[in-house]
């Protein structure tokens, strides 16, 4: 354990993480007023939460176009020009003047995330000593982590400004967070775009190559039950579950899913070390079989303390296999190129998220809580019995 906490990190990683977490403090400002602010022109509540989908339905969409600018432009000019997309459409979305407006300008901003997360996912990976992956992997969530938890105690103070008040912020934040990664990593090598040909640049991975390895065919499906679960059931469902089985209110869900956060919190530095040296499987397996474990016994539970218990566990959870993932991903690119790669991966995760809250709802419906939560179970199961058969990735590369 030792040696990875004493692996010095490059300043690149804590650029990113200074810029993950202004990302996410303006998200978490922004986030709940995206709807609010769809309603006042006059929408359905389904057309109102449908930005949300559009959003996420772009993200999804240009994952390759943000593999291809990758490897076109370099990590940091990509990053750059897809927050200030963001930026730029989230301004603009202040001032719509109607709703077909609004959809468009949160669409292209979804395009945008796409190519600052694939950016930074693969910039991060490419700087990672090997013998600390997971904790640069746990650092950049701690920050995502941080920004998402201190973003609503800013969006209340924001709150008596109006509903144009958090985009405004959220487009300083993105402004601020594309200067201080632009600034940053000015000089720095590894971060501009690089031809096959240099001296020190390693041939590009692509996806057919990283699909040819069985621990990046796991990933996928570990990253998109992660994605159905996390990303998706987590935030659409357990709301739902909370206000239909307990009467609960929007302040108590929000508590509910402040256990998950507070449970991931506690694990998410050490969950970085464990990785790096007792080896990401067994974080992999012990993280989603916890996962799968808490959301199986989501809809027994007999009073809403049971709830927070579970949703905190489910957190601990999900520290586990955060860093393990992202890691697994530093393994088999070994600090090569791989754009794509990190596309694909990226991709997969926003589909789970995608099809997740679609699924569950849908079996919410049809034959209750028990069916939706089971089979978000059972997707997390797949994963960790995947994970067992796999050998560590730790032994794909030495770096």
């Amino acid at each position: 354990m030792r040696e990875s906490s004493r692996t010095r990190l490059p300043f690149e990683v804590w650029a990113l993480v200074a810029g993950g977490f202004t990302v996410a403090l303006g998200y978490g400002v922004v986030a709940p007023a995206i709807p609010q602010f769809a309603l006042e022109f006059g929408v359905s509540n389904f057309a109102a939460s449908a930005i949300v989908s559009a959003f996420a339905l772009m993200r999804l969409l240009s994952a390759p176009l943000a593999g291809w600018a990758v490897g076109r432009l370099g990590e940091r000019r990509c990053y750059t020009a897809g927050i200030l997309i963001v930026a730029v459409s989230t301004g603009a979305a202040a001032f719509a003047a109607d709703y077909a407006q609004f959809v468009v300008l949160r669409g292209l901003g979804g395009i945008g995330s796409t190519m600052f997360t694939v950016a930074a996912t693969a910039l991060l990976i490419k700087v990672s000593p090997p013998t600390a992956r997971a904790r640069v992997a746990s650092l950049n969530a701690a920050g995502f982590l941080l920004g998402g938890l201190l973003g609503p105690v800013f969006g209340g103070a924001l709150a008596a400004l109006g509903l144009r008040a958090p985009f405004i912020f959220y487009f300083v934040t993105l402004v601020a967070a594309a200067t201080v990664v632009a600034v940053a990593l000015r000089g720095s090598r590894a971060a501009g775009r690089r031809d096959p040909g240099e001296p020190g640049e390693h041939a590009e991975v692509t996806v057919r190559d990283a699909l040819a390895t069985p621990h990046f065919r796991t990933l996928l499906l570990s990253v998109f039950a992660f994605g159905w679960s996390s990303y998706g059931v987590r935030v659409s469902v357990i709301p739902i579950f909370v206000a239909v089985a307990f009467q609960g209110d929007a302040a108590l869900a929000a508590w509910v899913l402040a256990a998950y956060a507070a449970g991931n919190a506690i694990l998410i530095f050490p969950s970085g070390r464990w990785n790096d040296t007792l080896g990401r499987r067994p974080m992999l397996v012990t993280g989603a079989a916890v996962l799968a474990l808490s959301y199986l016994a989501l809809p027994a539970s007999p009073e809403i303390w049971v709830v927070f218990v579970i949703l905190f566990v489910a957190g601990a959870g999900s520290a586990l296999v955060n860093p393990g993932q992202q890691a697994v991903l530093a393994d088999v690119l070994a600090q090569r190129r791989g754009g794509g790669v990190v596309a694909a991966y990226s991709m997969t995760s926003d589909l789970g998220g995608v099809m997740g809250p679609l699924v569950a709802g849908a079996l919410v419906d049809a034959a209750g809580f028990g069916w939706a939560f089971g089979v978000t179970a059972a997707l997390l199961a797949a994963a960790t019995l995947a994970w067992l058969a796999v050998p560590d990735s730790r032994r794909l590369a030495s770096g």
